[in-house]
């Protein structure tokens, strides 16, 4: 399949044919096991305060008083304490640190859902369902001549996107959404949507230029896994690679 390289003026350079590994099939089931492994690494060991609850002293009052003699109660109360099943006491089951999160995933199995992934950012109906917005006209994945990545501001950076049809993503995921539940209180109050992911060869300079920007992630294609092409396990990211990022991918194993 062939597609275009546009020039920072949003016009066509050239056409280019795209590499193998794009034309992998959609395994939904490789992407969705490959990201699941990848945010379970990340998670941090957590547990509860074993003492959570414990606190107090609380015996039961035995038989004959016409309640529970399995439930440990204050002094000469009848209020119940320690276990979970009375208020402020000890959880049933609370998290423990020492439970493993570490998963394993099969060398192949990674490298399949990576390909799966990528070749999902070539096809536009795919796209289009994740929520992209982007000019239709457009061939995907957008290939952006090797100049892209010499830009360092942001302003000249938002300027190509416009000429090319690839802003209104960044608009559309600069809109904020609270979140719902406790998370709120622990430092993530705010829910933004993933933009653009952009592949290119060296982002030494052009990071400088993207990094503000909502939504949206830079890399190298050493960088590149399921969770950067299918966030959240669903295939079909906006994507943008320079030429000489295409031409490190065309030299993958495929």
């Amino acid at each position: 399949m062939r597609v275009n390289i546009y020039t920072l003026d949003g016009g066509i350079k050239d056409q280019v044919e795209l590499p193998k590994v794009f034309k992998y099939s959609y395994r939904p089931d490789l992407i969705k096991e490959a990201v699941r492994i990848f945010q379970l690494n990340r998670v941090q060991p957590h547990g509860v305060d074993p003492m959570a609850g414990m606190r107090r002293v609380a015996e039961s009052l035995g038989p004959g008083h016409g309640i529970s003699k399995m439930v440990p109660r204050i002094g000469n109360t009848t209020r119940g304490a320690i276990i979970p099943n009375t208020r402020g006491g000890r959880a049933g089951h609370p998290p423990l640190v020492e439970k493993v999160w570490k998963r394993k995933l099969n060398k192949k199995v990674r490298r399949f859902a990576k390909y799966s992934a990528l070749s999902m950012t070539a096809n536009k109906v795919m796209v289009r369902q994740r929520g992209h917005k982007f000019n239709l006209e457009l061939t995907l994945p957008v290939i952006i001549e090797d100049k892209f990545e010499e830009l360092s501001k942001a302003k000249e950076v938002v300027e190509v996107l416009k000429k090319i049809g690839l802003y209104d993503d960044i608009e559309r995921a600069s809109e904020k959404k609270i979140r719902g539940g406790r998370g709120k209180m622990r430092g993530r109050r705010y829910k933004r949507k993933k933009s653009i992911l952009f592949v290119v060869k060296n982002k030494e300079k052009v990071e400088k230029g993207l990094r503000n920007l909502p939504g949206v992630d830079i890399v190298t294609p050493r960088e590149l896994n399921a969770e950067l092409l299918a966030p959240g396990t669903h295939a079909g990211r906006l994507t943008v690679f320079t030429e000489g990022a295409l031409e490190e991918i065309r030299r993958w194993e495929a």
